[in-house]
């Protein structure tokens, strides 16, 4: 190989010579090939036969473990639990349906006298007999042999499963399921369809065995009769049928089916039907004689799962031949559709075929060979029955690449290429090591365009970049790789592609690489942002790629944490009876008090932003919308995400931004602590001392400072800690500061905190006024702001549970009588927490619409 390089280019700079030349050879070609079929017409039928007979080195087919198999098992699984779940939940919809089936079924009650048990003899026998007859006949000794047993193991798990339905005791599931045939036990659910269904299952596919086919035919026209004739529960059949049919996927899977694609013979005819006459078909094999496919292969363009065959015709061309079987594919469709599920906001691929995938990989081939790039040439795609067929023509004009080996020159014509395909709205989805390649001449390239697509969207362009950028980033270093993308793609290209530089981009052959780490992306997103303004830099947020992250995966456990907490602890009996015997007037005294607590939270944010940022209806429905983000998040938390959220859309950068809500925060706890000291002092109350138990504070303070003080002493989290945290730190503690000593702004934030205290207190002071309980303002407020501190650090959604609890124990130890404490507060939650979140839900959807959270 020389280090001469040949520049990428693209369509538009090629003019018609070249396609008129390939047309006027291919006519040529077809003219003289015509030309010696007639001289040849005559030959002898020796002559005939021995090209007819072409040399064929190729291997039986081999057992195969089809991913589609889990995909159907755990779609039976899916079936057999919205069956139990509607016969247990939604009983009269599943009563009412088995009332039509055995009215329509009126008509058969002339079989009524047949005995039930023969029919289900004579179909399994049936079925068993001719199923396994053709297996026998088509030596498939194995299989045949695995589906008897299939058919026992469907038995066997029906009577478990009915034996654990019957011991949950569920009325309504039993009620359902059961059927005068079928008592209550391990006979719960009718095994015949579960035993003939596995059987079935495991014989199969039905596309490729009639009795199969016939077989499941029998199946459903059984069940149906039984159904109709109210031998059966719909309900029981078809958890019977899930049932079989999961033992039976299962265990085809285990054992493994035989491969199903075109071998040999069945290959060369199908060569024949797009005028490859086929002289010789010689089948690559794998050093390990265990696999059934290749490893992928730049010389089909790296087709996952294929099988590769070396062809050569009767009028001496050469031919590659990539074979794509549906039960190999499988897996690839799979794993489309796990993209597919777990990225949001780019397109993902789904071929459900190897047809539609084969077909879809020469549409992209000749698609980018139109765009001027070099690709593998494609001849023409065939198809018979479970295989689709690529075939690419002539010597190979791709080789491995060593990624070891690539330099800033090699970095820039990558980039060049992925800029004409991303240009003609083509994408690759999937750029790794292993789509490196170089041409004869030396010019790297990037191969594998099968899962790629056309029309593609800015976002998946983008994602097609960051792949190649990180790729070169881990190959070389990340100076280089931005140097190469800064030269091809220019800096604002590269601006933009920061929020997309995340591991959810990044495949896994990249992140399989040896210089990969953790600090990969991290090193990346900031050279990227380095070339950015710094106001630019710092408003810079993450896209949201995956739907499974971190992130979502916290929020999701926190919502399931939420509905079960409002579920459990919510008792709208109780709520709707304290609100009913509540006094009309103090009940709307309570919600002024609200609105003005809602207004005093708004002043202690609005304080601290600035006069051109401060919108005074968007702070207030921002503290509005709070009410919605406590419902899944714990009290304290919710506030802080939306103030900072709803900061950084007024156009604070990250650090002003939690800047200003730790100084909200400050006013907060802090004026509370004080409130609290002034009220205690002034009313003669010693609450709080009894709140606390002896040196439980200064045990706590003594054991974060000792652990601290061992953090120190180990040398990697000191030099962590000193060139990471401290300068974060710092430069937090300034803006707090920043903030903090501002007079004027101080003073209305402390105003705020006064208002949203004092308003909070004496809304739950005419709560048990509503009751008829008359208490002393001061000592009210003292105590609800003690018991909803400490009832607000329960880690549940908004404090719930935990508030009321310490609300009622709290007021009823100071003599309010236990009934009204409880009322009182149950009143003041359904006010102030439950009322707030539908306002709140409200409000971030006015917020959402405005861009301002």
């Amino acid at each position: 190989m020389t280090d001469r390089k040949q520049p990428t280019v693209s369509a538009d700079e090629h003019d018609a010579s070249s396609a008129e030349t390939r047309f006027t050879n291919e006519i040529h070609d077809e003219a003289a090939h015509s030309a010696a079929i007639s001289e040849t017409h005559h030959a002898s039928s020796d002559a005939l036969y021995t090209a007819s007979a072409p040399r064929i080195d190729d291997i039986p087919p081999k057992r195969i473990h089809d991913f589609g198999d889990l995909l159907r098992a755990g779609a039976s699984v899916v079936i057999a639990a919205l069956a139990m779940l509607s016969a247990a939940y939604l009983h009269g919809i599943t009563t009412g349906v088995e009332s039509d089936a055995h009215t329509a079924g009126q008509a058969l009650n002339w079989m009524v006298d047949l005995p039930v048990s023969m029919l289900q003899q004579l179909a399994i026998v049936a079925i068993v007999a001719m199923v396994v007859a053709q297996l026998l006949i088509s030596h498939e000794r194995l299989q045949s042999a695995v589906s008897v047993i299939a058919m026992f193991a469907g038995f066997a798990a029906a009577a478990l499963l009915g034996t654990a339905v019957s011991s949950l005791d569920n009325a309504s599931l039993l009620s359902a399921l059961s059927s005068p045939n079928n008592p209550i036990g391990s006979g719960l659910l009718p095994g015949f369809y579960a035993g003939a269904g596995a059987l079935l299952t495991a014989a199969g596919p039905r596309r490729t065995r009639s009795t199969v086919k016939w077989g499941w035919n029998i199946l459903y026209t059984v069940g149906a009769l039984l159904v109709l004739l109210s031998v059966n529960s719909v309900a029981g059949v078809l958890v019977s049928f899930a049932t079989g049919r999961l033992a039976g996927m299962l265990l085809r899977f285990a054992i493994g089916t035989k491969n199903q694609g075109a071998w040999g013979e069945e290959l060369v005819q199908a060569l024949a039907g797009i005028g490859v006459r086929v002289v010789t078909l010689t089948r690559r094999m794998d050093d390990d004689p265990r696999h059934s496919t290749l490893k992928t292969t730049l010389d089909d363009d790296l087709v996952e799962g294929s099988r590769l065959y070396d062809v050569e015709d009767d009028r001496g061309r050469h031919f590659i031949v990539s074979a794509l079987d549906s039960q190999v594919r499988a897996a690839g469709y799979l794993k489309q559709l796990w993209q597919w599920i777990r990225f949001t906001g780019v397109s993902m691929r789904r071929d459900r075929s190897p047809r539609e995938a084969t077909q879809h990989h020469m549409a992209m081939i000749l698609g980018l060979k139109n765009a001027g790039l070099p690709t593998p040439t494609v001849y023409g795609v065939a198809d018979t029955g479970e295989t689709s067929i690529l075939v690419l023509q002539g010597i190979d004009v791709m080789h491995e690449c060593n990624p070891n080996t690539l330099s800033d020159e090699d970095m820039v014509e990558l980039m060049r290429f992925l800029s004409v395909a991303n240009r003609r709205g083509y994408t690759h989805r999937r750029i790794t090591p292993d789509t490196l390649a170089r041409l004869e001449l030396g010019t790297p390239i990037i191969a594998g365009w099968q899962n790629g697509d056309d029309a593609s969207s800015p976002a998946n362009i983008a994602l097609d970049q960051v792949q190649l950028l990180t790729l070169l980033a881990v190959l070389t270093n990340t100076d280089r790789a931005v140097a190469a993308g800064r030269a091809v793609w220019g800096n604002d290209t590269l601006i933009a592609l920061a929020p997309f530089v995340q591991k959810a981009a990044i495949p896994t052959g990249t992140r399989a690489l040896e210089r990969w780490d953790k600090h990969t992306l991290d090193e990346l997103r900031a050279a990227l942002r380095a070339l950015a303004p710094q106001d630019v830099a710092e408003s810079m947020e993450p896209v949201t790629l995956s739907r499974f992250s971190l992130r979502s995966f916290i929020g999701t456990a926190l919502l399931v944490v939420a509905l079960a907490v409002v579920f459990t602890q919510l008792k709208p009996d109780e709520v709707i009876a304290a609100v009913k015997n509540a006094n009309p007037r103090m009940a709307i005294i309570c919600l002024v008090f609200e609105l003005l607590a809602i207004i005093g939270s708004s002043v202690e944010l609005g304080a601290f932003i600035d006069r051109d940022r401060r919108r005074p209806l968007g702070i207030f429905m921002s503290q509005v919308a709070q009410g919605f983000a406590v419902v899944s998040m714990p009290a304290g938390v919710g506030p802080a995400v939306i103030n900072l959220q709803f900061l950084r859309k007024s156009g604070y950068r990250n650090t002003s931004a939690t800047a200003i809500m730790s100084a909200v925060m400050a006013v907060y706890y802090g004026g509370t602590v004080l409130m609290l000291l002034l009220i205690g002092l002034f009313t003669g109350s010693d609450a709080i001392s009894g709140m606390i138990p002896t040196n439980t504070l200064i045990v706590v303070v003594g054991v974060v400072l000792m652990t601290l003080a061992l953090a120190m002493m180990i040398p990697p989290v000191r030099h962590y800690a000193a060139e990471r945290l401290l300068p974060l730190v710092k430069a937090y503690a300034r803006q707090l500061i920043d903030v903090l000593t501002n007079p004027k702004q101080l003073t209305f934030s402390v105003l705020g905190m006064l208002l949203l205290n004092a308003a909070t207190g004496l809304e739950f002071w005419a709560a048990l006024l509503a009751f008829g309980q008359m208490t002393n303002p001061l000592e009210t407020m003292f105590i609800f702001l003690l018991a909803n501190a400490i009832g607000s650090a329960v880690p549940t959604p908004g404090g719930l549970g935990g508030v009321e609890a310490a609300l009622t124990f709290s007021f009823g130890a100071a003599g309010v009588p236990a009934g009204v404490a409880l009322s009182a507060t149950l009143l003041y939650r359904a006010l102030f927490y439950w009322l707030r979140i539908p306002l709140g839900a409200l409000a971030m959807r006015w917020l959402d619409r405005r861009n301002m959270i």
